[in-house]
């Protein structure tokens, strides 16, 4: 449901293009590792795989769990919270796990977070958490690395300022870019996968970003 919502949402607050490393597959079991710079992004990555056949399951802060409706949703379509700084972080990792021996792919968030920064310019991502090495250490999954860019456009800054850009996007109707590269294999210990899939999330935003003709990824 979430992944049909998203396909109708995000047109009408954007126009969303998406490409892929040439020979890309999404195969069953595999973890899908998208930067993360604003609230509206995971709607974007997830109507972006949608086009490409994919409806992953997606590991998201607890919270939302706590909205109505979408709370319901995510609990009957088996999506997974993950409580931070929390003794129930675990069963999100054991959740996740499940998952993909289960044959379904996985969306997952490595920096953690979202930037502290106000501005709508693209960045490159922040520093990697553990769990998606520990999970790769667990299950042998491949790691598909996506980048995205132009979520800023739509949501950034202040919760003031998030409101009135959503609320002016139809309007803008802002140029939003995914894509997809080539899936790797994780190897070495927890710092070397950590440093590798970043490396190659950062390679999947940055071509994302010169599709928008983004200076950050233009100057790299």
């Amino acid at each position: 449901m979430l992944s049909r919502i998203a396909d109708i949402l995000v047109p009408a607050v954007g126009r969303l293009s998406v490409t892929t490393d040439p020979g890309t597959a999404l195969a069953p079991g595999s973890i899908l590792a998208a930067n993360h710079t604003s609230m509206a992004d995971p709607a974007i990555v997830i109507a972006a795989l949608r086009r490409l056949g994919a409806e992953p399951v997606i590991m998201a802060t607890a919270g939302l769990w706590r909205v109505p409706l979408l709370g319901r949703a995510l609990l009957r379509e088996g999506h997974i919270p993950v409580h931070r700084k929390d003794h129930r972080a675990a069963a999100a990792l054991d959740g996740a796990v499940e998952a993909l021996k289960e044959g379904r792919m996985l969306l997952i968030y490595a920096e953690g977070g979202l930037p502290r920064r106000r501005d709508a310019a693209e960045a490159a991502p922040e520093a990697f958490r553990s769990g998606l090495a520990r999970l790769v250490e667990r299950t042998g999954a491949p790691v598909v690395p996506v980048g995205q860019a132009g979520a800023r456009r739509v949501t950034s800054g202040s919760t003031a300022k998030q409101l009135l850009g959503l609320a002016t996007a139809p309007l803008r109707r802002p140029d939003l870019h995914v894509h997809v590269g080539t899936p790797l294999e994780l190897t070495g210990d927890h710092t070397a996968r950590t440093a590798l899939a970043r490396s190659a999330v950062t390679t999947a935003w940055r071509t994302a970003a010169a599709q928008l003709r983004e200076p950050s990824a233009l100057t790299a």
